[in-house]
């Protein structure tokens, strides 16, 4: 059986409802498509997208940034401390196979530079509009679509 893939749902502590319902959305579709879903395990965007995802039966990686797993949304299936603040971004992008940021603030932005650094598929949601990451859309459904089109072209 092949690996599942992973995807990371990036985004602030600090979130409209706007960007908390679209969170919950592109974690439900990412666990109907079987993915895992990774984020920084804590609430906001985070807990929304391990909401949306977990409460469709999917996986919820938390990565965490201080050394207590429960400090983990209710939603995380498997927390992963590291007691390294920020630092744990690079390991949510690098965990991931593509990611989806959903508004956001520097430490999204952060992750979103690791990501292009590394030449991972990265589609936005209200997220840092001047960058160029190859996806700006407005639904859950264009981001989760585009993501595994994205993912498909990369594997030939």
């Amino acid at each position: 059986m092949p690996p599942k893939l992973i995807i990371g749902v990036i985004g602030a502590g600090s979130a409209t409802a706007a960007g908390m319902a679209k969170a919950r959305e592109v974690g439900r579709l990412l666990a109907e498509r079987g993915a895992v879903l990774v984020c920084g395990g804590l609430g906001g965007i985070m807990q929304a997208a391990a909401e949306g995802c977990h409460n469709a039966g999917g996986e919820v990686i938390g990565i965490l940034p201080g050394a207590d797993a429960g400090a983990a949304n209710p939603y995380v299936t498997l927390p992963i401390v590291t007691a390294m603040g920020q630092a744990r971004n690079v390991i949510i992008v690098q965990t991931a196979q593509a990611l989806i940021a959903i508004e956001g603030e520097y430490g999204t932005l952060s992750e979103i530079a690791i990501a292009l650094k590394l030449g991972k598929p990265i589609v936005q949601i209200d997220s840092w509009p001047q960058l160029k990451t190859g996806g700006q859309v407005d639904t859950a459904e264009e981001a989760v679509t585009m993501i595994f089109n994205a993912l498909k072209e990369k594997s030939g």
